[in-house]
């Protein structure tokens, strides 16, 4: 009996890749593609490199033994779109810091316990979008994974714990928090959240057909590339560590306990009833 495979797609700063696993985490097959020069930052780019690398897994992998999808993406890069998923006005990437006034009124005013401090967290991005024309007609703000997820449930408005950390949720009370509102966050822009790894939904029936794969694959909640990196690792005891080198420098280590040290650049994603702790630098390669 074939065994049961599970897709991965990654969505870095310098291209997409696509990688199946069988249950054991045994990697089966892995196709990349490059961004074209100066095409990271484009949604159309993202889904159609995401569309062929599915293309090419459908091609070789038996249809029957595809189970469910989950993507991950940059941290804290954040677009406006429609309610149907048309991005609106430009998308900020991780490494954007134009939001520098957001960031300062969120210095003086959000909780020192969030990790939305600086100009490149979510929340300083979807402060400074909301100033455009065009968010007038957005109807939500979503995560690089999250816009790529809607793209394939045909259905927008969702993201994981892991991406909207930095948008100000609370991952200890898994809520939205009511201070976002005070500060002037278009709180209908936010989309509902679930935990990293849970079930969204299945894969889009056209989309499914035009691709060759099969309708029933399931599409689950992603995470950031960061915690992707850790979970790639094979890590999973308390105390183990990681250290991962991209285009910035990521360091996580797994704890029963929740860390906040904001003023250190140290914060915590969920992991399941554990969590993440870790930061990330700008001194990548």
């Amino acid at each position: 009996m074939t065994s049961p495979l599970f897709l991965g797609v990654d969505l870095g700063t310098s291209g997409v890749r696509l990688c199946a696993v069988d249950q054991a985490g045994e990697q089966r097959a892995c196709f990349s593609q490059p961004w074209a020069r100066g095409r990271e930052d484009s949604p159309h780019h993202w889904w159609q490199g995401v569309c062929e690398l599915l293309a090419r897994a459908a091609a070789r992998l038996p249809a029957k033994t595809l189970r469910a999808l989950a993507v991950d993406g940059t941290s804290a890069s954040l677009l406006l779109c429609s309610a149907d998923g048309v991005p609106l006005g430009p998308v900020l990437m991780y490494h954007d810091d134009r939001a520098r006034e957001q960031a300062a009124r969120l210095g003086e005013r959000a909780p020192r316990d969030f990790p939305v401090h600086g100009a490149t967290s979510s929340l300083a991005k979807l402060l400074w979008l909301q100033r455009l024309p065009e968010a007038r007609q957005a109807r939500h703000a979503l995560h690089q994974a999250d816009w790529i997820g809607g793209r394939l449930l045909g259905r927008f408005g969702l993201s994981d714990e892991n991406n909207c950390l930095k948008l100000g949720y609370d991952a200890r009370r898994r809520r939205w928090p009511d201070w976002l509102a005070e500060l002037g966050v278009a709180t209908r822009l936010l989309p509902e959240v679930k935990p990293a790894g849970a079930s969204l939904g299945t894969l889009d029936t056209a989309l499914a057909r035009k691709l060759g794969l099969p309708a029933g694959l399931r599409i689950m909640a992603g995470t950031t590339d960061g915690v992707a990196a850790f979970l790639a690792s094979g890590a999973k005891l308390c105390g183990e560590a990681v250290t991962s080198l991209g285009s910035t420098l990521v360091i996580k280590v797994l704890s029963d306990e929740y860390v906040n040290a904001w003023q250190y650049g140290v914060y915590s994603h969920r992991l399941g009833q554990r969590w993440l702790v870790g930061g990330a630098s700008n001194c990548g390669g």
